[in-house]
């Protein structure tokens, strides 16, 4: 005698995860790096107010903003080691303090001590440099990895929304505030950065005791060795290096130059950058959502778009293309951007990945003055077009090369599961 087997029950499908915008830890996090984005943006504009204002000169805007530079440029990489060493929310909270330390400094020196303005400025860079690794491996600690694509693209379109609506801003306080007063709103930006973001919940290792802690080179070191464990990060640099050095210095000494010779104004100027960024927002938009099947064939294709920005300006194009190509660029750089921190978040070992970030941030902030001063002796002994033509290129086919490295097809050193 047989019998029916009794049908299995049907398994019920997983609901889908929280989003991170209902989470209270996340929304703490984003506002507190939303803040230091902010601060960070406004305080070149507003020293620019101090020029016309004629609190500053324009040799010592140059002499500050470069101080400001060099400081993230050094407490970068000293923060990426000092994240990994101790808790990320303590070193986000004292670097900001830093930073807003800085504001009021920066207000007391303002037509009166170059000197200060400038030793102060480099205090708030540290504080910015120290702060970007930090808040990347809290983002880590902060929201699971099956949110972190979605928690990275929210924290783009703050960024992005704050560019596009930041000068307006700015504009209209300057008509009510005077820049000492402006400066002192940046430091309690700084505040908010500082005291806002909570304690990371997702368990990290322990970090190494103190009495067994190698060096800080050595330990720099071996940030670098995480890195180079994975081919797909290492290829990626070499594509934010000639998309940064090359594609995004060309065109910010050219678009300028093009903008008054060739079109006779300088809305095409305005119009670009301002594409670029709402496109900047349209693709956080469609990455915070879409997970295509190869992410980082996706996200090099998406980088590799940025060329189509120089591209635009070789040849005497109507002005819309101009600005179709910055869109275009705008919405490519973000598909890769999105991506490219979640699998560093995902992939990199966590009690190394504050370190490795700070590599990324290295290369992405350090390497920008070098490829501006590079390119206008360039454009002056070649000029504009054949300077553009190879800096597009360079855009199109080294992140194509990068595609090809081994584990570039997924940001990732195993393939993904098929989905059941």
């Amino acid at each position: 005698m047989t019998t029916t087997p009794t049908p299995a029950a049907a398994k019920s499908p997983a609901p889908p995860p929280r989003s991170v915008l209902r989470d209270l830890a996340f929304l703490r996090l984003w506002a507190g790096t939303t803040a230091s984005g902010l601060a960070t943006w406004a305080l070149p504009f507003v020293l620019g107010l101090a020029v016309l204002h004629r609190d500053l000169g324009a040799a010592g805007l140059g002499l500050v903003l470069a101080a400001r530079t060099v400081g993230f440029l050094v407490a970068v990489a000293v923060g990426g080691v000092l994240a990994d060493r101790h808790a990320r929310r303590a070193v986000v909270l004292w670097s900001a303090l830093a930073a807003a330390a800085a504001a009021p400094l920066l207000a007391a020196g303002l037509g009166r001590s170059l000197a200060l303005m400038t030793a102060a400025a480099a205090l708030a860079g540290a504080g910015q440099g120290a702060c970007r690794p930090a808040f990347q491996a809290l983002t880590a600690e902060t929201v699971d990895p099956a949110r972190r694509q979605e928690a990275n693209a929210a924290m783009t379109l703050a960024v992005r929304s704050s560019t596009l609506a930041g000068p307006a801003l700015t504009a209209l306080l300057a008509a009510v505030l005077d820049v000492r007063t402006l400066l002192l709103g940046i430091g309690l930006l700084w505040l908010v950065a500082a005291l806002v973001p909570g304690p990371g919940s997702v368990a990290t290792p322990p970090a190494a005791e103190p009495g067994r802690r190698a060096g800080f080179h050595a330990e720099f070191a071996e940030g670098i060795r995480e890195a180079r464990r994975h081919p797909w990060f290492a290829a990626g640099l070499a594509a934010l290096v000639a998309v940064i050095a090359l594609g995004y210095s060309a065109t910010s000494v050219a678009l300028p130059l093009i903008s008054r010779d060739r079109y006779g104004s300088t809305w095409v100027l305005a119009a670009a950058m301002t594409a670029y960024t709402v496109g900047a927002l349209g693709g956080a938009l469609v990455i915070a959502r879409w997970r295509p099947r190869s992410q980082g064939w996706a996200a090099f294709a998406g980088l590799a778009a940025y060329g189509f920005a120089p591209l635009s300006l070789v040849l005497p194009v109507h002005p819309v293309v101009v600005v179709a190509a910055y869109a275009v660029a705008g919405i490519g750089i973000e598909l890769f951007n999105v991506p490219w921190f979640t699998a560093t978040q995902r992939e990199v070992a966590p009690d190394k990945l504050a370190r490795v970030s700070s590599l990324d941030f290295l290369v992405s902030y350090g390497l920008a003055p070098v490829g501006l001063a590079l390119i206008a002796p360039a454009v002056g002994a070649f000029g504009v077009a054949p300077v553009l033509g190879v800096c597009a290129a360079a855009c199109f086919l080294v992140p194509a090369g990068a595609a090809l490295v081994p584990t570039a097809r997924h940001f990732s050193r195993t393939a993904p599961k098929a989905a059941d």
